[in-house]
C-alpha cells in the first residue's frame, strides 16, 4: 500500500509498512550470549538481559571433556522457583539433544504466541556442555522484547504456540542454536553445544482484537461493524451530521492488555483509514482479511493518534475521529488529503514496547 508523503502511515514521522515479525524497534543487543559472562547454572550471577540473536561470531577452540550424554526428553532437567522469578537450573551435565524440544513447566492462559510474533520475556540459558549460566535477563528487573523472526531458530521453534504466562523449559540443539554462526566464544558456547532455556513468557502479539465490545451510544459518531469477521471492518459516516471540531474518541471493544501509558511506547496495529467528507477509503492493514500490522512509535505519529491511543489498553479496538488540526493540517500528497480534512480511524492495538 501506498505511504503518505512524509514516508509513513498514518502521518508518522517514522513508521513504515512491514510485517509485524520484523517491525518492533527491539532493545536488544546482537547476539546477546555473546556479551555475558558466564556462571555456574546453579548460581545467582546475572548478565545483561539480551535475546539469542543469530549474529556471528568468531568460532570458539573446543577443549577436551567427556561427551554429552543425549536426552530424549526434558526430565532430566531440575528447574526449581516461582515463574516471575530466576529460576534454579540442574542436572547432571554435560547433557544434549538432537532436536530441539520444549515442555511447559507452568501453563499460562493468555494469547497464544505466533510464528513471527513479537514476545515479551525474562530468560535464563544453560550451556549443557558445561552446565553454565550463559546469560539470563532476571538480575536486571528488565523483561527482553524481540521477534521471534530476529533470534536463534531453536528460541523461536520453542515458543511458537506456547501462552502468556507459561513458563517453558527449552532445549535447543547446536543446529538451531549458534553452530552456522561459529559458535559464541566470549560466552563459552561453542559448535555443537546444546542449549537449555527456562523462558516466561510475559506477553505477545495479538493477530486480532480481543476483549469486551463496548456499546456506542453517541448516534452523531461514524458506525464501524465487522460482519464478515473481526479482521474486516467497515466505517459508515452519519448522514447530515458535520465534521466535529474535536477529538472523538471511542473504545469499541475493551482489550485486556497493558494500557498505553504515554506517547513513548511502540505500538503494533491494525487500522482503517477513512475520509470523514465522503467516506472513501484511504488506507487498511486489513487487506482482504488478512492484516498486515503495522508497528512504530507513537510518538512519532499524528497528534490525533498519540491523544487518543494513551490511555487505551492491548487488545482494545478503538474509533477516532480526527480533526484537520491534529492530523494533516497542511494536508497529504500521497494518498491525496486535502488541508485540514477530518479523518475517521479504526485501530486494532495489538502489542505494545514501552519505552523502559
Amino acid at each position: 500500500m501506498p505511504v503518505h508523503s512524509s514516508g509513513s502511515v498514518p502521518a508518522a514521522r517514522a513508521l513504515s509498512r512491514r510485517r509485524v515479525a520484523a517491525a518492533l524497534l527491539v532493545p536488544v543487543v546482537l547476539l546477546g550470549a555473546a556479551g555475558c559472562g558466564k556462571s555456574e547454572a546453579s548460581s545467582d550471577q546475572s548478565s545483561s538481559a539480551s535475546a539469542p540473536s543469530s549474529a556471528s561470531p568468531e568460532a570458539s577452540e573446543s577443549t577436551s571433556q567427556a561427551p554429552a550424554t543425549i536426552i530424549d526428553n526434558l526430565d532430566q532437567i531440575d528447574v526449581e522457583g516461582e515463574p516471575g522469578q530466576a529460576p534454579t537450573v540442574s542436572a547432571s551435565w554435560p547433557l544434549g539433544v538432537n532436536e530441539t524440544m520444549s515442555k511447559v513447566l507452568v501453563p499460562g492462559d493468555g494469547a497464544e504466541v505466533t510464528e513471527g510474533g513479537s514476545v515479551e520475556v525474562n530468560y535464563h540459558g544453560v550451556d549443557g556442555r558445561t552446565g553454565d549460566v550463559f546469560d539470563e535477563s532476571y538480575s536486571s528487573g528488565k523483561t527482553a522484547t524481540f521477534s521471534l523472526g530476529q533470534v536463534i531458530a531453536g528460541f523461536s521453534k520453542g515458543l511458537t504456540g506456547k501462552h502468556v504466562g507459561d513458563r517453558v523449559l527449552l532445549g535447543v540443539t547446536g543446529a538451531d542454536g549458534y553452530d552456522s554462526s561459529g559458535g559464541a566464544s566470549s560466552a563459552g558456547i561453542e559448535v555443537g553445544d546444546s542449549l537449555f532455556f527456562v523462558v516466561d513468557i510475559v506477553s505477545t502479539t495479538l493477530t486480532a482484537p480481543s476483549g469486551d465490545t463496548v456499546p456506542v451510544d453517541d448516534p452523531n459518531l461514524p458506525a464501524v461493524t465487522w460482519d464478515n469477521g473481526v479482521n474486516n471492518p467497515s466505517v459508515s459516516i452519519p448522514s447530515g451530521v458535520d465534521a466535529p471540531g474535536e477529538l472523538k474518541v471511542q473504545p469499541l471493544i475493551k482489550g485486556n492488555g497493558a494500557q498505553i501509558a504515554d506517547a513513548g511506547a511502540t505500538v503494533t496495529v491494525n487500522y482503517l483509514e477513512v475520509a470523514y467528507s465522503d467516506g472513501h477509503v484511504i488506507d487498511s492493514t486489513y487487506g482482504d482479511g488478512n492484516p498486515t500490522p503495522q508497528s512504530g512509535a507513537l510518538g512519532s505519529l499524528i497528534d490525533g493518534w498519540q491523544q487518543g491511543l494513551v490511555g487505551q489498553t492491548v487488545g482494545s479496538r478503538v474509533l477516532l475521529v480526527v480533526p484537520g488540526s491534529l492530523a494533516y493540517p497542511n494536508g497529504n500528497a500521497s494518498p491525496a488529503i486535502d488541508p485540514n480534512a477530518t479523518l475517521v480511524f479504526v485501530v486494532d492495538i495489538l502489542y505494545q514496547q514501552t519505552s523502559s
